[in-house]
């Protein structure tokens, strides 16, 4: 998918333009269908910061495999690893959620924000690495998680 012809010049990713676009705009969107909820409930972390964490996690992801693929061009066995920046991805969400909970007297609060803004992470490193029907099979999984076990829950 072509964008505009200047984009093409000022590119050299291995992933098409318009590829890494629809990864990002699909982090965007799904990870804002987690913040929506977390939104419609009040919550400090609602959709834009969601939405955020997703987008982060998607570009880094495309960036991370892109440094492989770079790499791999300019040495027969690559020392790079691209897991090593999805770990990093993943550690400072953790750190990211990890601040989103709190005690407040005998109550432990801000456990499912928390949760959210992690998976957030991880539907963004699978829209990043392309795989957009998992990241959208856990986006739906969990917002069922998150919405309607809510109603469940004493």
């Amino acid at each position: 998918m072509e964008i505009a012809p200047w984009v093409s010049q000022l590119w050299t990713a291995s992933i098409a333009p318009g590829e890494a676009l629809l990864r990002l705009v699909v982090a965007l969107a799904l990870c804002g269908c987690l913040g929506f909820e977390r939104e419609l409930v009040g919550r400090a972390a609602g959709l834009r910061t969601h939405m955020l964490v997703g987008l982060a996690a998607a570009l880094l992801t495309i960036m991370a495999f892109e440094m492989f693929a770079w790499v791999r061009s300019l040495e027969e066995r690559p020392t790079a690893d691209p897991l090593r920046l999805l770990e990093a991805i993943t550690a400072g969400v953790a750190f990211l959620a990890a601040g989103s909970i709190f005690r407040e007297k005998d109550r432990v609060r801000g456990l499912t924000t928390g949760g959210g803004l992690w998976m957030a992470g991880a539907i963004g490193i699978a829209a990043g690495q392309g795989l957009l029907g998992l990241a959208a099979m856990a986006t739906v999984l969990a917002v069922i998680v998150i919405a309607v076990l809510r109603r469940i829950e004493p």
